[in-house]
Order: C-alpha cells, then sequence, then structure tokens
C-alpha cells in the first residue's frame, strides 16, 4: 500500500478494502479512503455506491489528501467491525474512521448510517471528499436538495441525507468539498439513509458529542459480541476476525446468512465467472451455522433455525428443484431471476455483471446434507428443534428418498447439465444418517427401516461406484448405468472424514489425499477441480478456491498429518488481506478473485484452526 498513484487508479485491487456493516447492509472501503461498494438498506438492495463495478457510472464516496501520499494503512479497531483507514505524508498523517451504528441487538429504533470521521494525527492537511452516489446500480436518476447543514440525494424509492461540518456543495447530483485539518482537528460525515422522499426530522445538525457516543456505542457493542467465543486458541485473532466477518454477513431482523456482500467480482480478471452473492445459500449458512456454534454463538444459530423454518414452511415441491432450493432471498423467497446489467463494464472489465442467480432453479442434492446436518447440531448442543420443524424435516427427506439418485448440478453449481456427482450422493447419505440419528436420540416419528435402508444404499453407492481403482481416489462422478468410469478429482470429497462418512484414516481416504494432493493441491492452495478435465459450461479458467485450502488443511489434521497440516494453515493465512479477509479464490499470483470476503472461506478457516488445536493438544506440541 506504497503506491503514491493508488488514489487515480480506477479499480483497486479486491483485497485492498476492508468491510463494515449493520447486520442490514454493508460497504466495501479501499485502503486509499473510497467508498466504492455500498447497498442499502439492505444486503440485496440495488447499489448506491458501486464504482467496484463500473469506476465511471457506479458511484463513489472519496476522502483523501490532496497532496502526495507516501504510504496508507487500513486495521480495524481490535475486537471490532470499526475500520481505520491513515493517510501518511510529508506533511503529517490523517485517519478516516469508518463504520455503521450499532448500539443494541435487535433495535428496534435502529437507524441505518455510515459514519466517516477524518482525524489529523500529527501535522496538518488538506483534504478532499466528494459523494457521488449512483442509485440502483447507477440507474435511477436522483435530484439533490441543499439545506443548512446537509444536502439530500432524492429519488423515487429513496432518500439519502449527507450531513457534515464542514461546506460542501451539490453539483450534477454529488457533493464535493474541501477542507484544511490541523493537529488534533476533525470533521465528521454522516449519510443517513431512508426508503421514501418523506421528510427525515432525524436527520438533525451534526454533533460532535453524538459521534462519540456512536463510536463508543459500537465498539463496545461488537466488544461484548465477541466476548461470547469460547475459542482460545492460537490462531485466536484469525478465527475472531473470521467470526466477525460472519456475523457481519448476518441479517440480523430475519436471522438470514448471506454468501457474501458483493456482486459481480470475478474468479478472473476479463472473465465470464462473475456471479451475485447477496443470497442466502443453504449449503454456505448451513457451515455458517456450524462454525458460529463451535465458537460458542448459539443466538445466531437459534436465529438461523428461526428463518429456516418459516422458510420452509412456505416453500412448495418444484419438479426440477425439488422442496429445498440452492438458495434464497434474505426473505426466504426462491427465487432470485437472473438478468445482466448491461450499463455497467464489471470489474476491470469483467463483463457480464449479473444481479440475481439462476443458480437457484439448479437441482443441488448436496443441499439437504448440509442443512439436516447443520440442524442435527443445534438439535444437539442447542435448544434442539421444534415439532412444526421436524415435520417440515421429515417431508422433505420423504422427497429426497424417493429421488436421492438423480443427476444434479451439486455444489460447484457447474452449467454443463447434470451429472451423477458423488459428492451428492455423500451429502445425501449425511441427510437420512442424521434424520435417523436425531430420530432415536428424542424418540420422533421415523419410518426407520425404510431410512436406514435407503442410507445403507446410498454409502453403497458411494463406495462402490465412487471410487475410482485406477487413479486411486473417490472421483467426481459416479461410475455405473451412464457409460465409462470417471477419474475427474474433486477437492469437495476432502470432507468425506469430517461428515463420519469413511474414518480419517481409512486407506481409502488417504489415497484420495495423495491424489488430490499431486494433481489439485498447490502448495498450501487448492483447486477445486480441473476444468481441462471436467468441463463446467463456462469459459476460461479460475483460481483456487479458498474454502477448499482449509478443508485440505482439516482432512491433514483429521488424518494425523499434523505438522504439515499446520505449515498448510500458516501458508494459507498468509494469502488473507491485509484485514485477514478471504475472497472467494486466490489467483496464480497470490491476487483475491471472485466475491468478497466469503462466508464458505470464512466458517472452514474456524474449523480447521479448531481442530487443528485440538490435535496439536493432545499431541502435546
Amino acid at each position: 500500500m506504497d503506491d503514491q498513484d493508488a488514489e487515480h487508479r480506477p479499480y483497486l485491487p479486491i483485497a485492498e478494502h476492508g468491510l463494515i456493516g449493520d447486520l442490514r447492509g454493508a460497504a466495501l472501503v479501499g485502503t486509499d479512503g473510497r467508498i466504492d461498494w455500498f447497498c442499502a438498506p439492505r444486503f440485496d438492495s440495488p447499489s448506491i455506491f458501486g464504482a467496484l463495478l463500473d469506476a465511471e457510472r457506479g458511484g463513489i464516496w472519496e476522502l483523501s489528501p490532496l497532496c502526495a501520499t507516501a504510504s496508507r494503512q487500513q486495521f480495524y479497531v481490535p475486537d471490532s467491525a470499526i475500520l481505520i483507514t491513515r493517510f501518511l505524508t510529508e506533511e503529517g498523517m490523517v485517519e478516516v474512521q469508518d463504520f455503521m451504528p450499532l448500539l443494541r441487538p435487535h433495535d428496534e429504533r435502529h437507524r441505518q448510517r455510515l459514519v466517516r470521521r477524518v482525524v489529523a494525527v500529527r501535522g496538518s492537511m488538506r483534504m478532499r471528499a466528494r459523494i457521488a452516489p449512483r442509485l440502483d446500480y447507477g440507474r435511477a436518476r436522483h435530484r439533490t436538495e441543499s439545506g443548512e447543514g446537509q444536502i439530500r440525494f432524492i429519488s423515487d424509492d429513496l432518500t439519502l441525507v449527507l450531513r457534515s461540518d464542514v461546506p460542501l456543495s451539490a453539483r450534477k447530483g454529488e457533493a464535493l468539498g474541501e477542507f484544511e485539518l490541523g493537529e488534533g482537528d476533525q470533521v465528521l460525515f454522516v449519510l443517513d439513509v431512508g426508503e421514501s422522499t418523506g421528510d427525515q426530522s432525524s436527520a438533525g445538525p451534526l454533533d460532535a458529542g453524538e459521534a462519540d457516543e456512536l463510536f463508543d456505542g459500537t465498539v463496545a457493542f461488537w466488544r461484548a459480541w465477541l466476548k461470547r467465543s469460547t475459542y482460545q486458541g492460537r490462531w485466536r485473532e484469525m478465527v475472531h476476525r473470521s467470526a466477525l466477518t460472519l456475523k457481519l454477513l448476518t441479517h440480523e431482523p430475519t436471522g438470514a446468512i448471506i454468501a457474501a456482500p458483493t456482486l459481480g467480482l470475478p474468479e478472473r480478471i476479463g472473465g465470464e465467472r462473475n456471479w451475485d452473492y447477496r443470497y442466502v445459500w443453504i449449503r454456505d449458512a448451513a457451515f455458517s451455522l456450524y462454525a458460529l456454534q463451535r465458537l460458542g454463538f448459539t443466538d445466531e444459530a437459534e436465529a438461523f433455525v428461526g428463518w429456516l423454518t418459516r422458510c420452509l414452511a412456505r416453500t412448495g415441491t418444484d419438479e426440477e428443484s425439488g422442496p429445498l432450493r440452492a438458495m434464497y432471498t434474505i426473505d426466504g423467497d426462491a427465487e432470485l431471476p437472473e438478468r445482466e446489467l448491461t450499463h455497467l463494464e464489471g470489474y476491470c472489465g469483467s463483463s457480464p455483471v449479473r444481479a440475481g442467480n439462476a443458480a437457484a432453479r439448479q437441482l443441488q442434492l448436496d443441499v439437504y446434507g448440509e442443512l439436516v446436518d447443520s440442524i442435527y447440531l443445534f438439535n444437539k448442543y442447542g435448544t434442539g428443534i421444534s415439532h412444526t420443524a421436524w415435520h417440515d424435516l421429515t417431508q422433505i427427506i420423504e422427497w429426497l428418498l424417493e429421488n436421492w439418485d438423480s443427476k444434479d448440478e451439486s455444489i460447484w453449481e457447474t452449467r454443463a447439465g447434470r451429472q451423477r456427482h458423488t459428492y451428492s450422493r455423500l451429502m445425501s447419505w449425511v441427510a437420512v444418517e442424521r434424520m435417523v440419528r436425531m430420530a432415536r436420540q428424542r424418540g420422533l416419528p421415523a419410518d426407520l427401516p425404510r431410512w436406514t435402508a435407503v442410507r445403507d444404499a446410498m454409502y453403497r453407492q458411494v463406495m462402490e461406484e465412487g471410487w475410482n481403482e485406477e487413479r486411486g481416489s473417490f472421483v467426481q462422478r459416479l461410475s455405473g448405468k451412464d457409460g465409462p468410469s470417471c477419474d475427474v478429482l474433486d477437492a469437495s470429497l476432502l470432507i468425506m472424514p469430517m461428515v463420519k462418512f469413511v474414518a480419517p484414516r481409512d486407506p481409502l481416504f488417504l489415497s484420495t489425499m495423495d491424489a488430490i494432493q499431486e494433481s489439485l493441491v498447490v502448495d498450501s492452495l487448492v483447486f477445486r477441480y480441473d476444468p481441462a478435465e471436467a468441463p463446467d459450461g463456462l469459459d476460461g479458467t479460475e483460481g483456487t478456491f479458498s474454502i477448499c485450502s482449509f478443508w485440505w488443511v482439516e482432512a491433514l489434521t483429521r488424518s494425523g498429518r499434523v505438522e504439515e497440516a499446520r505449515l498448510a494453515l500458516e501458508k494459507t493465512f498468509t494469502f488473507a488481506n491485509h484485514v485477514g479477509l478471504y475472497a472467494e479464490q486466490i489467483g496464480t499470483t497470490g491476487e483475491q478473485l471472485g466475491n468478497f470476503p466469503q462466508a464458505f472461506t470464512h466458517l472452514a478457516l474456524i474449523s480447521a484452526a479448531v481442530n487443528l488445536d485440538r490435535s496439536v493438544d493432545a499431541a502435546g506440541a
């Protein structure tokens, strides 16, 4: 972050961002002081600042020194989601404190505000502010109204009220201003978000004392939440930052957990693998639930199970997708029509930019296992599932018992047609096996003879048709009735011992690890599969998948290769960005790719670190 020309680059590297949020929406703050991604009032709302996807038309909020910057720094206030960006110049040092206020859990009086406080640490400096919203992904027109100490940006659907204690001028839908800071001085900007053009009398004059209260209250909120963590292990800083990230991706009013706060960030610069992740993937959310429970955050687990119960109650069975969709909106809707935002050029020219996600219509049989496994753990360690939830689960499992041997798109959501995926059979086995356990543990009504018979058939199919003798490995697709056997390796099968399908030192799994290490592992980074061997219906290549890298660490741990696991974990940590966040993928030169930050990766980090801690302790190392 020493590039003096960084402020003039149209696109920052994905990794050069931190995340702030208020459990309803989130914003990305660049290391150069720009906010180039902010959707409000919800994660899945259209963008207000979207320069991350189009430098010219997307909208941006810039705060930067007018003199040359020697270096920049960015970090979080410890144990919080308040982000500090520092500019070091020959004239002095100034910092921008960014946060979205949170004062108490489930606050019915919560106001969505984006607060930016600029403080001169030493010396004096002249600064420039430019607030250029572009509502509805840059498609909606808005007008500006200036008043005493505030500027309003007004569209048909949204009103933004910008307040500042420095003079700002409104011009062409933007707010502009320059100001001088002497040592110890500070200025404040607050952006209030409203959903209509009505009066926002709550957005009154700025008060420095109020800003202090918001800052201190928000720090206290995050620290009180984090104190509930039961993790005290070797990698506390990374684990707790991952926990905070998962919490930031939680929609508190509903209990939903989204996959990432962004859309359209490419898996390869200039490529077409650009998706919208601002929704609830059942797979990601279920694994997130598991990770949060491991750390003692049971309230979030209970809230998500509540969201899930409401979601399942309103979801009917679809002939193509079954009773459980791969993903839902924050409100639990199953329809997420995918459309291209053709007016946006995409991050560094990576197009198309897609909003919505057609993968919601895919059949992904693995989600049944991920969902039921998370509920099983909640039932075992939490308050227990309700009668209604059990009834809904039995209806879902009845469908799975009839359809588990179908072709599907599976975990990686390929667009090359449905296949007989080994991972989907594995997780279907998990779904039925966990239902059997819950029924037996609590004496719940169940057709156990039928359930166990189908469970055992699933197990035999994976062992017989999912194993490739020549490759010496479990493979991506089943052999048998559809033609020649498959020899494509797939990193998703690293989780076989994690879900108790095989013993971690079973020779078949150890051989699978050897094959994956030889073909998919590069140092500590892991590709999910080789698209050249298994075409996925999309052009181009992609980076290594960060979640697979942490699965590799956990596989090494469980198989007894503890020292290798420790080294692999430390290496994988080096690919986090400067504040401990991970995008979906890591490119060949170490750059972060894909939507950012990704819940899936951070939950895998938590699981890998917790299990490795236990193994190191057991070994006395």
